[in-house]
C-alpha cells in the first residue's frame, strides 16, 4: 500500500476565523491569480487554482520565478478568468483574493494552491483566505523557514507540500521587509537542518510531501542528510525528487544521477517518485 495513503487528508485543530469586526483584513503583494495544472508533488496533474505571492527572503540558485523575491510596492496582480485577463493593485486583502479565485474558476470545484515566492511570510492572510474558501481545498507550497509560522497555519492547510532545500544551492537569504512573519531565514547548513528537522514533525499524519529539487553538477552525497532526516522523523511522508530546469546558469541533472538518488532513497526504504516541473513539460503557466 502507498504509505501516503495513512496520511490525514482533512484540516484538524480550529476552525479558520475571517478578521473580527472592525479589524481590516490582511493584506499581501499578489504576483497573479490563474486556473492550471499542478505540476509538482503530490497532486501533480490536478485542476487547480494558483495564488502566487510575491516576497521570498531565500535565494534558491534554480529559481525559476526570482521575480517574485519582492515586494514591490506599486507592483500589479495578474488575474487570469476563463474569458479574459486583468490587472489589479498587488497589495489585496483575502476578501478581493477570494473574488479572483471565484472568477477564475467559476465552478467553485478547485482546489487553490497558494505559492510564492515564500507563502509563509503572510500568515493572517492564509488564515483568512482559508475562511472564505467556501469548502475549496487549501494546498500550502512553502519552504517554511520558521517552522514557528508553519505550525500557526497548518490548521488551515488541507495539504502542505514542503520544499526540503539543499544549502549547497541557496545564497545568502535577504530579508523582506514589508513581510509579516520576519524571523531570520535560516544561513547555514546547520540552521537548515534544524528547521527541516522540526518541519518534517509537524507534518507527521497530516496530508503532505516533500519535494528535493536536484540541478546538475551535484554529488549524491550531498542528498544523504536530507533523505536521512525524511527517514528518522517522518518516513511515511511521500518524497518527489524534481529535477531542476535549466535557467541562469544553472544545469538540469543527469539522469544518472536521478538513478542514484532513487536508489538511496529506496535503500532507506523512503516513498520516493522522480516527477520534473509537469506545467514545463506540458507548457502552461
Amino acid at each position: 500500500m502507498d504509505p501516503s495513503r495513512s496520511l490525514r487528508t482533512s484540516r484538524s485543530g480550529p476552525p479558520a476565523v475571517a478578521p473580527a469586526p472592525g479589524r481590516e483584513a490582511a493584506r499581501v503583494p499578489v504576483r497573479e491569480v490563474f486556473a492550471s495544472i499542478q505540476g509538482e508533488g503530490r497532486y501533480a496533474g490536478h485542476p487547480q487554482v494558483l495564488v502566487r505571492l510575491a516576497g521570498c527572503p531565500l535565494r534558491c540558485r534554480w529559481c525559476d520565478t526570482p521575480d517574485s523575491w519582492s515586494a514591490a510596492p506599486r507592483a500589479e496582480a495578474r488575474i487570469h478568468t476563463p474569458r479574459s485577463s486583468r490587472t489589479a493593485s498587488a497589495w489585496a486583502s483575502s476578501p478581493d483574493v477570494a473574488r479572483w479565485i471565484a472568477a477564475v474558476d467559476p465552478s467553485g470545484r478547485r482546489a487553490v494552491s497558494v505559492t510564492g515566492g515564500e507563502p509563509l511570510l503572510w500568515p493572517s492572510f492564509l488564515r483568512e483566505l482559508a475562511a472564505r474558501l467556501g469548502g475549496r481545498r487549501l494546498h500550502l507550497e512553502t519552504a517554511a523557514p520558521d517552522p514557528a509560522v508553519l505550525a500557526a497555519v497548518l490548521d488551515v492547510a488541507d495539504h502542505t507540500s514542503l520544499d526540503l532545500k539543499l544549502p549547497a544551492d541557496l545564497d545568502p537569504p535577504v530579508a523582506v521587509a514589508e513581510a509579516e512573519a520576519r524571523a531570520p531565514a535560516p544561513r547555514d547548513a546547520g540552521e537548515w537542518a534544524e528547521v527541516r528537522i522540526r518541519n518534517l514533525g509537524l507534518l507527521e499524519g497530516r496530508d503532505a510531501c516533500g519535494k528535493i529539487v536536484v540541478a546538475g553538477g551535484r554529488a549524491p552525497a550531498e542528498f544523504a542528510p536530507l533523505l536521512d532526516e525524511v527517514r528518522t522523523h517522518l518516513p511515511e511522508l511521500p518524497l518527489f525528487l524534481q529535477p531542476a530546469t535549466a535557467v541562469r546558469g544553472v544545469a538540469a541533472p543527469a539522469p544518472a544521477l536521478l538513478d542514484l538518488l532513487v536508489t538511496m532513497a529506496e535503500e532507506r526504504g523512503l516513498n520516493v517518485r522522480v516527477v520534473p516541473q509537469l506545467h514545463r513539460v506540458l507548457g502552461l503557466a
